[in-house]
C-alpha cells in the first residue's frame, strides 16, 4: 500500500512539473498527424487524434489512399520550417509531453482538426469538437471518404 501510494505521489508530481514546464519553442519535426518532436522531445498534440501514419482509408468507390501519410504531410506542410511553440499541459502513458502547439498564434491541434486530418479525441478533451463537427458536414480531409476512427484502427491492429 506505502508503494503505491509513493507511485501515485511521484506520477503526480511527473503531471503538476509537466503543467509547471516552460513553454518548447523551436522548429519542430512532423513525426505523425498528431505528433511532433522540438529538441529531441516528443509532443503529443493536446486534444487530437490523427490517423496513424499506416493507416489507410476507403475511397467510396472502394480504393484505398494513404489518409495518415497525407494527415502527416498536411502538419508538415503547415508547419514548415517556422518556430513552434508548445505549452505543455501533461504526459502520456508513453512518457510524451502532451501540450497545446502554436504556429505563430494559430492552435495547429485546431488546425488539424477543422482541416479534417484529424479529430477530436473526446476521451481526453472536449476542446475541438465543435472543429470537427464543421470539418465532417464540409466533408473534408479523412471526412471525404470512409475511415476508421484512429483509435479503432490501433486496437484492430493490436488484436491481430
Amino acid at each position: 500500500m506505502k508503494t503505491r501510494a509513493l507511485f501515485l505521489l511521484a506520477v503526480t508530481l511527473t503531471s503538476l512539473s509537466a503543467l509547471a514546464a516552460e513553454p518548447l519553442l523551436g522548429t519542430a519535426s512532423v513525426i505523425d498527424g498528431d505528433t511532433i518532436e522540438i529538441h529531441g522531445q516528443r509532443i503529443r498534440l493536446h486534444g487530437i487524434d490523427a490517423p496513424e501514419s499506416r493507416q489507410e482509408c476507403t475511397r467510396s468507390g472502394g480504393t484505398s489512399w494513404r489518409c495518415g501519410q497525407q494527415a502527416t504531410l498536411a502538419l508538415s506542410d503547415r508547419i514548415g520550417r517556422s518556430v513552434v511553440r508548445c505549452d505543455p499541459r501533461d504526459r502520456d502513458r508513453y512518457g510524451r509531453i502532451i501540450a497545446i502547439c502554436f504556429k505563430g498564434t494559430e492552435d495547429l491541434s485546431r488546425w488539424m482538426v477543422a482541416s479534417g486530418w484529424a479529430v477530436a479525441y473526446r476521451k481526453y478533451a472536449l476542446d475541438y469538437v465543435a472543429d470537427e463537427e464543421r470539418a465532417h458536414l464540409a466533408r473534408i480531409g479523412i471526412w471525404s471518404e470512409n475511415f476508421d476512427m484512429p483509435w479503432d484502427w490501433r486496437s484492430q491492429k493490436q488484436q491481430r
